[in-house]
């Protein structure tokens, strides 16, 4: 199950939006995105039917963080950044910055590939503080694989990851998409050891300094282990456990991403 994550404003700062969560939207959304990981408009749908009042509560929580208002007053649009290969190709060895960029290249990902899949939801686009919050946990998600060391391109990566993230920034949808994935695997791999890692993300996501407060720009810079030190994002240990010992049985899981954004 793959999954492209955004962080969908209160749905009654947009128009066109009821302000209340929309279960059967989510539950129709869940199925599909299930059935094809590769769906990643239905991550989307579940966002926006789920994550009701997330944005402005996390903005607000920018705003009163110690480098907040600079940054959210800047503006600053990371996709922009992140899709410049000169920015992009600046940073050391061995830095946040580094990883980041042998992620692009050995996955075949980018930032544009994200900001394409998000377009579903119209919205994403508007010029609001709310939204451009979202933009920002849409663009830093793969930067959160690199940090975190969960793999992108496998569903078990994927799931741990949405569990750390709804733990750091709250919404629902977070929470439902991991829950969905945990229950399938214990069909899929007749046993605990994904749901486990699933649930050590969440826990490591509870314990890790704040993400979304960070000035991205700085922290590609700074030394990746020195960063992961700093905020406090602990080793996987069980993930990188389920990640051993599951082996095959977790390739009905697996779902080619870099296709579908290519498209």
């Amino acid at each position: 199950m793959s999954v492209r994550i955004d962080s969908d404003g209160e749905a009654s700062s947009f128009s066109g939006t009821s302000g209340r969560r929309d279960w059967r939207t989510a539950f129709d959304a869940i199925r599909r995105l299930l059935a094809n990981g590769d769906d990643t408009t239905q991550v989307f749908r579940i966002m926006r039917a789920l994550n009701v009042g997330n944005a402005p509560m996390n903005y607000a929580r920018l705003i009163a963080s110690e480098q907040g208002g600079r940054l959210a007053c800047a503006q600053v649009e990371l996709a922009e950044r992140f899709s410049d290969p000169a920015f992009v190709a600046q940073f050391a060895p061995g830095t946040v910055g580094a990883a980041y960029r042998h992620f692009l290249e050995t996955t075949g990902y980018s930032a544009d590939g994200l900001v394409a899949v998000s377009k579903v939801i119209s919205e994403d686009q508007v010029q609001h503080p709310y939204a451009w919050f979202g933009r920002r946990v849409r663009d830093t998600h793969d930067i959160w694989h690199v940090m975190t060391g969960y793999k992108a391109d496998e569903s078990l990566g994927e799931a741990c990851l949405v569990a750390f993230s709804y733990a750091q920034v709250g919404g629902l949808g977070w929470a439902f998409i991991a829950a969905a994935a945990a229950l399938k695997s214990l069909g899929v791999t007749r046993n605990t050891l994904f749901a486990r890692a699933v649930w050590e993300g969440y826990r490591n996501g509870r314990k890790a300094k704040w993400l979304s407060g960070e000035d991205y720009e700085t922290l590609l810079a700074e030394p990746i282990d020195a960063a992961r030190a700093r905020l406090g994002i602990a080793t996987p240990v069980a993930y990188l456990k389920a990640q051993r010992e599951l082996g095959p049985e977790m390739a009905s899981y697996l779902s080619n991403r870099a296709e579908p954004v290519a498209a």
